[in-house]
């Protein structure tokens, strides 16, 4: 009955609004990054439990099924198996678990995060991004919920050529939200991960995480750094690392949204539309004939 009620009210949207953004984010999102940390399994039973009254939080897949920490349980890994990867060459397979928000063509260099909220390219991955590879091409909105798998996966075999940080805001990013804050995932904290498909192609693909209120650290194992919102540089980091399809590539300490990038040619596998759920390794978009 309390879950039930606790739902409903988050479901009002002016409500939903007001709790989740019209606070101190960043200082909530540094605090939640404090209290995550605190390594005490009776605190942490206790968080998790108040934690599924807003969430379906579901530990079955877990690979530990106790956590130390809050932070534990955000970054954890699942069982061997629990996600099997789509290995056909000419498939990307989704790079996690998702909900599937707005996709489409790139008009331009336009996308739109909802109905009617237009962002581009160039402020999306900022001025020192070359955007020209996509132009023209498709781009997928894979949101994570907080009670979700929040690692993240090679979508194909590639080598990462560059990582950009930007620093920013930490809005929510669910629906509600993304109808009423323009440019949201232009404001806030991101890495644009640049990526060479190794196909006959040598494709160019991008993946772009994107924090949220109380979700401002994203680990990536390519670079040495924690990406989080005291990172002060640098923002450009080369990086050349060969990964693998299916190959974790990092994390988030909670759970927010990935924007895919794919040059023309590649489309969204048959099927799949707004609102579809996905998991990590399945087939997500088709690669050119």
């Amino acid at each position: 009955m309390k879950t039930r009620t606790l739902g409903r009210l988050l479901a009002q949207e002016d409500l939903n609004f007001l709790l989740t953004n019209r606070i101190p984010r960043i200082a909530l999102t540094r605090a939640m990054g404090k209290l995550s940390k605190i390594r005490s399994p009776l605190w942490t039973r206790l968080a998790l439990k108040v934690w599924g009254w807003f969430d379906d939080l579901d530990l079955r897949e877990a690979r530990e099924s106790r956590f130390e920490s809050i932070h534990d349980c955000f970054t954890r890994q699942l069982r061997d198996g629990a996600r099997p990867v789509d290995m056909r060459p000419d498939i990307m397979a989704s790079p996690c678990d998702a909900i599937i928000g707005a996709s489409g063509p790139i008009d331009g260099q336009t996308l739109l995060q909802a109905k009617g909220m237009p962002y581009t390219l160039d402020e999306l991955l900022g001025p020192t991004q070359d955007w020209g590879p996509f132009r023209g091409g498709q781009y997928l909105t894979l949101r994570l919920t907080s009670a979700m798998y929040h690692r993240f996966h090679a979508p194909h075999d590639a080598h990462i050529r560059h990582v950009t940080y930007i620093s920013g805001d930490t809005w929510n990013v669910n629906p509600i939200a993304l109808a009423r804050v323009k440019k949201l995932f232009c404001r806030n904290e991101r890495a644009v991960i640049r990526m060479q498909l190794d196909t006959p192609g040598k494709h160019e693909f991008a993946l772009v995480p994107v924090a949220a209120v109380l979700v401002a650290s994203i680990r990536l194992h390519c670079l040495d750094v924690l990406l989080h919102l005291r990172y002060g540089g640098p923002t450009e980091i080369p990086c050349d690392a060969a990964v693998t399809k299916g190959q974790e590539l990092g994390w988030f300490e909670h759970g927010s949204t990935i924007i895919v990038l794919a040059p023309p040619g590649f489309e969204l596998i048959q099927g799949l539309a707004t609102g579809s759920r996905v998991r990590a390794g399945q087939a997500l978009m088709a690669l050119p004939a």
